[in-house]
């Protein structure tokens, strides 16, 4: 039995963010994590001397600072980094043909202008235009500063001139993307492109994605000098030094320490006062006590499992019955490069048909080759490649299947084939190129990284629900992760960990930490 200020639940980028900005603050925090190997879905792992990403492969806003990522603020604070590769272009096939996607606004003009003709560059200006005041307005507020009590009033209060700047655009942003399309864009490439790029970003096409997340994204990638960034080392990188933070101070990460109970006290419940989180029991036995909160990463549907049944609030209940997004299927592969053409790109993405829908199952596949940027990441002569279907793959063809049947060896073949079909439109010979092989499957992202039916993450279309945020109706538990904020990719569970410690924090802890990270610098992009 042991007894600490923060308990953490869970190693994803979310809860790692929380624990080490806790263990800046001062808090006295240990991080359970029941996998052998920190990062929740951002982990890497080695196969025959190739690291393989679990997960994210899709970095910007990292490799500078001052920034409005979160991730990056949550590095400047805690006074760790890694060493980040560019690149500024990834390669798509799309039913049009093949194009090089690079970032930044005219790059696209000069694709529209080739494929589409002046009308469809006239209307991509325009959108531009739109855009411009919405981008301005989506990082009128650091993540660095929001928390999610009363004290934001005091925290926010240096930004609110420039919020105020933009209080006439704010109510756009929390509207569906579509809406802005609406007028403006005709050109039937246009809409798909953007219906992919809402799709990647957040699970869902236009019509469901946040204007606050492509307002964002364009912020972020359509603007001069522009750059894509890539861990060196992989995501395992990013993850050590999000690790070496917390540790540094003071913060403990235990590994194969699996929660089987978040601890409540009922002991002095009333109606003002509701149960409390008090810590966790691990799957030993152990228990671990928490003097300030608890912070559960899991999943919404995840953290429900770990209550006893007595602390279930209708309240909580309600996270259980947010909608989710479909999970994946994974090729991980380890390549001999002899002889590949030596301008192949770090990231590709394959649309096999847009009238279907970018959200249709097995149509859109994308491409990650990291070893293209750093060879380190596999043997000399190598490539490693992780091909996957994002959040299109229905969990329901896997359920009930045991894995080590003839049935599960034959599905994983017949689902993997359009990783296969994708891969192979890069690299025309890859099956015969292949030194290592693995296939994963819903049932493998549910096993090793304990997502409530293999699922990305919440699929709360714009308009229709709200994301819970990080407060929860038991005293003393918190969540974070991607269960928590707009946004499933790195940015929205970096917030989310931030903003839970934050919320954690007093107001003078957390107006010290905004005037040390960003003080009087300008972060608004440019």
């Amino acid at each position: 039995m042991e007894t600490v200020d923060v308990v953490v639940v869970g190693s994803g980028i979310g809860g790692l963010c929380c624990a080490a900005l806790l263990a800046r603050y001062g808090f006295q925090v240990i991080l359970c994590e029941s996998h052998s190997i920190p990062g929740g879905a951002a982990h890497t792992f080695e196969r025959q001397g190739f690291q393989f990403d679990s997960g994210p492969s899709l970095y910007s806003g990292l490799s500078y600072t001052p920034s409005v990522n979160p991730l990056r603020q949550v590095l400047d604070a805690i006074g760790e980094d890694v060493a980040w590769l560019t690149y500024d272009a990834w390669g798509c096939f799309v039913p049009e043909g093949y194009f090089r996607a690079a970032v930044g606004a005219e790059p696209f003009i000069q694709i529209l202008k080739d494929w589409r003709g002046p009308e469809a560059v006239a209307e991509w200006q325009q959108l531009q235009q739109i855009m411009a005041p919405l981008k301005a307005a989506s990082v009128a507020i650091p993540p660095i500063a929001v928390r999610s009590d009363w004290g934001v009033l005091r925290t926010l209060y240096p930004f609110l001139p420039d919020v105020l700047t933009q209080a006439r655009t704010l109510f756009q942003l929390s509207g569906p993307f579509s809406k802005l399309l609406e007028g403006v864009v005709h050109d039937p490439f246009i809409r798909n492109w953007l219906d992919l790029l809402c799709f990647m970003l957040s699970g869902l096409p236009a019509r469901g994605t946040l204007a606050a997340e492509m307002a964002f994204m364009f912020a972020d990638w359509y603007r001069p000098n522009v750059v894509l960034d890539y861990p060196k080392g992989g995501g395992g990188a990013l993850i050590a030094a999000l690790v070496r933070g917390l540790q540094r101070y003071g913060g403990q990460l235990r590994l194969n320490a699996t929660v089987q109970q978040i601890l409540i006290d009922s002991s002095k419940e009333t109606r003002r006062a509701p149960q409390q989180a008090v810590g966790v029991q691990l799957k030993t036995g152990e228990r671990i006590f928490a003097r300030h909160a608890v912070v559960s990463n899991a999943s919404a549907w995840d953290t429900i499992k770990l209550l006893p049944e007595s602390a279930r609030l209708p309240a909580i209940q309600k996270r259980q019955n947010l909608p989710a997004c479909p999970s994946f299927m994974h090729l991980h592969l380890g390549i001999d490069a002899a002889g590949l053409p030596p301008d192949l790109e770090c990231h590709y993405l394959i649309v096999n048909d847009w009238d279907v829908g970018v959200d249709a199952p097995q149509n859109v596949v994308a491409v990650s080759i990291p070893s293209v940027l750093d060879p380190d990441l596999a043997p000399p002569g190598k490539h490693c490649i992780h091909a996957y279907t994002p959040a299109t793959e229905p969990y329901d063809l896997w359920a009930g299947i045991h894995r080590n049947s003839d049935r599960y060896q034959q599905l994983k073949v017949e689902r993997a084939q359009v990783l296969w079909q994708g891969l192979e439109r890069i690299i025309p010979d890859l099956r015969d190129r292949c030194d290592v092989t693995l296939v994963g499957t819903p049932l493998t992202h549910q096993r090793f990284l304990r997502r409530d039916r293999g699922s990305y993450g919440p699929a709360i279309a714009a308009g229709q629900g709200m994301f819970p945020g990080c407060k929860t109706p038991l005293k003393g538990l918190l969540c974070c992760g991607d269960s928590t904020f707009p946004g499933i990719g790195v940015p929205a569970v970096a917030a989310s960990g931030m903003i839970a410690a934050n919320t954690i924090a007093s107001v003078s802890q957390h107006h010290d930490l905004i005037n040390d990270i960003i003080g009087g610098k300008d972060v608004k992009m440019s």
